[in-house]
């Protein structure tokens, strides 16, 4: 079975690529703990990873230079507010995803993946330039261009499955896979409960309501307190 490596978040757009990547390859799940203030997220992608069959690796960097809101205390993150037009919030973390591409890259190279997969879209998103397919393209150039495998001309082929995905789409998608969405993680917050406020929580409950079910992480939640209540 051909390998490739998943850049995993422990969200559900990066759990959907998950489950799609498993159905064809062995899969390298990789995360990062980058300071981020949602570190939850790193013990539900441990969930997701375990159960797609993945091998999990996560990688511990510092961006001690910070310049967003989800890496500095300083910077309050953005509540009941939707990007509009072209504006790019403070969520933004500068480079985050050629960062982790390269790690991904890297990674493939040495076990032997012919494929990245990321779970980056650019329908129902945060405006962020490094999720739009043009910027992936642009990428793959680099790839080929500058890797081992690359000037071989097999070089690692980045892939975005539900890049023109709406977030109902992908909840769609994941259900058709078997997606455990009460194991995803999306809030941009450091609570024990997602904040339902910040814009990621805000984009997840749009795609259920626009799907026509409940989130199971919420009404998990739920229903924890009402037996501890």
């Amino acid at each position: 079975m051909p390998k490739a490596v998943v850049l995993l978040s422990g969200g559900m757009d990066s759990a959907v690529t998950l489950y799609t990547a498993a159905r064809e390859n062995e899969c390298y799940a990789l995360s990062f703990d980058y300071g981020q203030k949602a570190e939850r997220e790193l013990d539900f992608a441990s969930r997701i990873a375990k159960s797609a069959g993945a091998r999990h690796i996560v990688v511990k960097i510092a961006m001690p230079w910070k310049g967003s809101a989800l890496l500095d205390s300083k910077m309050r993150i953005p509540e009941h507010r939707l990007s509009k037009g072209n504006k790019i919030p403070s969520t933004y973390v500068p480079a985050r995803n050629i960062i982790f591409l390269s790690f991904a890259v890297s990674c493939a190279e040495a076990v032997g993946a012919d494929k990245v997969y990321i779970g980056a879209h650019q329908l129902d998103f945060s405006n962020y330039p490094d999720c739009r397919d043009t910027f992936f393209r642009s990428f793959q150039d680099a790839v080929n261009k500058g890797t081992k495998t690359g000037a071989e001309k097999h070089g690692v082929r980045i892939v975005t499955p539900i890049i023109n995905m709406t977030k109902r789409e992908i909840i769609l998608a994941g259900i058709r896979l078997g997606v455990p969405f009460e194991n995803t993680w999306s809030c941009y917050g450091q609570g024990k409960t997602p904040c339902g406020k910040c814009e990621s929580c805000m984009l997840r409950a749009k795609g259920f309501r626009d799907a026509g079910l409940d989130d199971p992480l919420i009404n998990k939640k739920r229903a924890k307190k009402r037996r501890q209540g």
